[in-house]
């Protein structure tokens, strides 16, 4: 947030950006069904819905954002949270979200695979955000977020590592024990003979 007529940031230095209106072609709402206004943020082309409040980010889009410190603060600036009613109770419930631009269904993923945000994504074309959700991944990115789920990543490699050693030797120890009750059999087997054929002789 920023007083008017401030020209940078207090806390980032950012300089002030506007939604401006650009020629996008028209896309509709995955939710609301209704024609998305296209805007850009900053340097990033935007669809939102004014139904729903969703925002639609092409791949290139989304992936500039998050590794754009200017792009995130005009996002944070001009995507401000809309107040619920007071008391109001919010009802989470699990819907799948068609592409604005193939009509596939779009998976849904924890987005860094730990940040609890969870978007619609279409892998070909973009990233469905319902309401303040792009906002709490530009916040989750800020706070060190992309840190956290590096070091959450490595950990989990380390532990598949130390897994696979433990497998191994499981298997080596398996794998020794089967050659050295090949190698007992053998041995009665030839006991088994050598007495069959004394047995033979005697009599």
């Amino acid at each position: 947030m920023m007083f008017i007529g401030s020209k940078h940031c207090p806390h980032c230095g950012a300089a002030p950006a506007e939604a401006t209106a650009v020629p996008l072609s028209i896309l509709k709402c995955p939710r609301c069904k209704v024609d998305m206004s296209s805007v850009k943020i900053g340097g990033a082309p935007v669809r939102e819905c004014e139904t729903c409040a969703g925002l639609w980010l092409e791949a290139s889009a989304f992936e500039k954002i998050c590794t754009d410190r200017e792009q995130q603060s005009a996002l944070l600036g001009a995507a401000a949270p809309l107040a619920h009613p007071h008391g109001a109770s919010q009802t989470l419930t699990v819907s799948y979200a068609p592409c604005p631009q193939c009509g596939q269904l779009m998976n849904r993923i924890n987005f860094a695979r730990c940040s609890g945000v969870i978007v619609d994504v279409c892998k070909g074309h973009g990233t469905w955000f319902d309401r303040d959700e792009l906002r709490e991944i530009i916040e989750f990115i800020r706070n060190g977020g992309f840190e956290l789920a590096r070091q959450k990543e490595k950990l989990e490699i380390e532990r598949e590592r130390q897994q696979l050693h433990e497998d191994q030797l499981v298997a080596a120890h398996r794998s020794s024990a089967i050659r050295f009750l090949d190698e007992d059999d053998e041995r009665l087997n030839g006991l088994s003979a050598a007495r069959g054929l004394l047995k033979f002789l005697i009599d």
